[in-house]
């Protein structure tokens, strides 16, 4: 992608094909912004991304936490509701819920993007196991000394789990940024387009821009790397232990 965006899609069927950087980086990138406004749907795709990350990683600590730290009747069904919940798969649930989004008024909106899939089966499970083996004690000791339940949860639970949460944003940031088919159904304005729904539209009937997709493509993987190289520790330490925990 790095040597095929640095040239033009001309070029790029030569025989043979070429193996090092071109001189059409500057032309590519102009023609993106161009064509698809790639700089404004960056943007879209990071506050989405964002957005979703940090209301569905809040949610998911919540759900895990209730589960393994509450008792109450009904919860081994709910625990098994929420691992059922992994088997559906999405093509399932297109219609139903493009449904109730044209219902509400929501179709070409970011909200519309964000809210159904904030509940996240696999963040509530990871959680899940990364409180279990938790002291109960910790926590009625705070509730003796007059800590709320939510003060208890956020200055108390919160950060004994920071590696599996840290590991849990990175994950769901990724997959929030690479996703395609939902907000391509909900979006249908070009200037609220995320990246992987613009790159698309580089792919005509009788044209595409192969160099315009490579450099797009690269672009558009270069945040991913760099959010990995950062929290690459806490991501394979929190997945480790969410793994050996119960």
């Amino acid at each position: 992608m790095a040597v095929a965006g640095t040239h033009t899609s001309d070029e790029l069927f030569h025989s043979p094909p070429p193996f090092l950087p071109g001189g059409a980086l500057l032309h590519n990138l102009t023609g993106l912004q161009r064509s698809i406004g790639f700089g404004r749907v960056l943007l879209n795709s990071l506050g989405i991304a964002l957005i979703y990350t940090v209301l569905s990683s809040l949610l998911s600590a919540m759900c895990g936490y209730g589960l393994a730290k509450y008792r109450f009747r009904g919860r081994g069904l709910l625990l098994g509701v929420v691992l059922a919940t992994m088997m559906i798969p999405l093509q399932v649930l297109l219609v139903p819920l493009f449904q109730m989004m044209s219902s509400l008024g929501w179709i070409d909106t970011y909200q519309a993007v964000v809210l159904p899939f904030l509940a996240n089966s696999f963040g509530i499970l990871l959680m899940r196991q990364s409180f279990l083996d938790f002291p109960d004690e910790i926590l009625e000791s705070a509730r003796i000394d007059g800590a709320g339940e939510l003060r208890t949860f956020y200055m108390v639970v919160i950060p004994t789990a920071r590696p599996q949460l840290a590991a849990l944003m990175v994950y769901t940031f990724m997959a929030q940024w690479n996703s395609f088919i939902w907000p391509l159904l909900m979006l249908n304005t070009q200037d609220k387009y995320t990246v992987p729904v613009a790159l698309n539209t580089l792919t005509g009937l009788t044209h595409v821009d192969y160099a315009g997709l490579m450099l797009g493509s690269l672009l558009a993987t270069l945040p991913l790397l760099a959010l990995f190289l950062v929290f690459q520790r806490q991501f394979v330490a929190g997945l480790l232990g969410g793994a050996l925990k119960g």
